[in-house]
């Protein structure tokens, strides 16, 4: 399929379509909704007291409090709040990789599209940003269903090329989306892993609560090689002829270490991390993920 419709996939809709998404952290927004925000609004989920100033609205004054204890108090209250999903995809020449229905790009596509589709069904705000070594597209955030189109015309438009490089993308979200929200970083994570752990730990601080759905081929992850193979560099300039059986062993115990830095690089910042195979059902991938993080906030 040619045409943009390709990243709309109805079987991934249809599994996640009852899911909503939700922000585990604190997330910030204008709109009344169903999401807490950092911020006091006059909603009636009682927060705190704090001590009266002068010029506070003497409507939230607590008289209660006053004939209790003879001073003045005033109430605050939680405020509801959208929320405000940034979707961070990789464009970079490695996710031009796949052997199967789709390449790594398409899967990170339909991934970002499935969480936008969902997203803007709750009637909260979306935006995206493609990259490989800098911005490609970035579309603001909005609440309107026809921003849809706007997500998947800038993923079409981002055919992947040149070298991946976060911590400038990293920066750029911050500042191209400063309000609070969620984050969700689709991508291979063939990246400088320093960078990518100063880039999580710099949106953390911004106090946004980020999502890394880590896209990879069952090649790249099971390595099956076994005759004669010339392995080419997507986004260096690498050729290499050999038998891959010697290397096999070398490349799992180095894949796994790195799979493991990228785990404990999320952990340490509180980052919900997903691994995702590009032969996985996304369907039932996004389903489990989504129940995953609606059980996790209930327990919280």
């Amino acid at each position: 399929m040619n045409d943009s419709k390709r990243f709309l996939r109805p079987d991934v809709l249809k599994r996640i379509a009852r899911l909503d998404l939700r922000a585990r952290h604190v997330v910030e927004g204008f709109l009344s909704g169903r999401h807490r925000s950092p911020h006091f609004g006059q909603t009636v989920e009682f927060r705190q007291h704090r001590p009266y100033t002068p010029g506070d609205d003497l409507r939230y004054v607590d008289w209660k409090v006053w004939a209790k204890q003879d001073r003045y108090y005033v109430k605050q209250f939680e405020e509801d709040t959208n929320l405000r999903l940034t979707l961070l995809v990789d464009a970079s020449a490695s996710m031009r990789y796949g052997k199967g229905a789709m390449t790594k790009f398409e899967y990170a596509a339909t991934v970002a599209v499935s969480l936008a589709y969902l997203v803007l069904r709750q009637q909260d705000a979306v935006g995206c940003l493609t990259f490989d070594e800098g911005p490609r597209k970035i579309v603001p955030q909005r609440t309107k269903r026809n921003h849809l189109d706007s997500i998947v015309q800038a993923l079409e438009a981002s055919d992947p090329r040149h070298k991946t490089d976060l911590t400038p993308i990293f920066r750029k979200a911050a500042e191209a989306y400063p309000r609070r929200g969620m984050v969700a970083i689709v991508s291979d994570l063939l990246v400088d892993r320093e960078g990518f752990s100063r880039g999580l730990r710099l949106l953390r601080s911004r106090g946004h609560d980020v999502l890394v759905f880590h896209v990879l081929d069952d090649d790249e992850l099971d390595f099956p090689f076994s005759g004669p193979t010339r392995f080419e560099g997507l986004e260096v300039p690498l050729y290499l002829k050999c038998n891959p059986r010697a290397l096999r062993e070398g490349y799992l115990t180095a894949l796994q270490a790195y799979l493991e830095e990228v785990r404990r690089a999320c952990s340490r910042q509180h980052v919900d991390y997903t691994m995702l195979r590009t032969s996985q059902s996304l369907g039932a991938a996004l389903a489990t993920f989504l129940n995953h993080r609606l059980a996790t906030q209930t327990r919280s």
